[in-house]
């Protein structure tokens, strides 16, 4: 098969397609014939070696799949040959995505949306389950309740705020100027330019922020959280920051996402309800992998997504 692989950390220069031999599924594993695979910032922290979930090189990276099942290991019952899937195999651990083939867990991938292509598909499930755990799972999200979703444009951001509305909230994002209208289209009921003056003078009373950002988004989103509210943060919160929301009664979850066929199931019906569309901003084959990731560095609305 050909797979993206490294042979060293560092730039997205070091992305190399090579020939590589077929996996075989083991027991309670299909194989999957990718068709899109979705790129993340954590698979370039990984590239360049500065987030080293997977070891020294060389490694295949990517975690978001999208394809058709191409063969079934021992014990598997809950897919056929030819069944279009998707999800976030084995997250943190090695899932091999950019490549042609892919063997991976079946209690870790679900039927594909039937109103998503394989491009959108691909390029759901880490974004996607991230923003339907953190608001749903960690932050307990409830109808009525005010949201906050920093970084609304981005990958996680642009899915929270659907996900968000579809359960009932009322939902205000923060965005940079020219991805403002992108973000009220999403149907978010207030958008914040943060160019434009602190967000915490902007806003107050909200329920459950959802922090994908870091730097001192976490500290500054206490001030706007009320008593009993979740601050749900994608990135390590410190103790002086969690020590203020204490006194505050305020509830700090510092998640990492997980496979989740649970979650993939939900999005997935979002999906086919058009109440959750995924924006992927540009296309790029396999072997092109290193523009991809260069692009993905601009920070694009939406996702980026490879073919194979």
């Amino acid at each position: 098969m050909r797979a993206v692989t490294q042979n060293s950390v560092g730039g997205p220069d070091v992305l190399v397609t090579a020939e590589l031999p077929d996996p075989t599924p083991k027991a309670g594993e299909v194989l999957v014939r990718v068709k899109a695979a979705g790129i993340n910032p954590v698979d370039g922290a990984v590239r360049a070696g500065n987030y080293p979930l997977l070891g020294e090189p060389p490694f295949i990276l990517g975690w978001d799949i999208s394809g058709t099942v191409e063969a079934l290991g021992a014990g598997v019952t809950s897919f056929k040959v030819g069944d279009e899937v998707f999800g976030m195999p084995r997250f943190p651990k090695q899932a091999a995505a950019y490549a042609e083939l892919a063997a991976v867990p079946a209690d870790e991938i679900a039927l594909k949306p039937t109103r998503a292509d394989h491009i959108q598909a691909g390029a759901l499930p880490l974004a996607g389950l991230t923003a339907w755990q953190g608001l749903v799972r960690h932050g307990r999200l409830k109808s009525g309740q005010r949201v906050l979703v920093h970084a609304g444009a981005g990958g996680v951001g642009h899915l929270a705020v659907q996900i968000a509305k579809a359960r009932g909230a009322y939902v205000v994002a923060t965005a940079s100027p020219g991805k403002l209208d992108f973000v009220h289209k999403l149907g978010a009921d207030e958008v914040i330019d943060y160019t434009k003056g602190d967000f915490t003078s902007q806003i107050s009373d909200i329920d459950l922020v959802l922090e994908p950002v870091g730097g001192d988004h976490a500290d500054r989103s206490l001030k706007v959280l009320k008593p009993g509210g979740v601050l749900v943060s994608l990135l390590n919160v410190n103790d002086a920051t969690r020590a203020d929301a204490s006194s505050r009664d305020i509830r700090v979850e510092r998640m990492s996402v997980v496979p989740d066929r649970e979650g993939l199931v939900e999005l997935a019906g979002l999906i086919d309800a058009q109440k959750l569309a995924v924006h992927v901003a540009r296309i790029f084959p396999l072997d092109q992998a290193g523009a991809a990731h260069a692009f993905l560095a601009t920070k694009p609305i939406g996702k980026v997504a490879l073919t194979v």
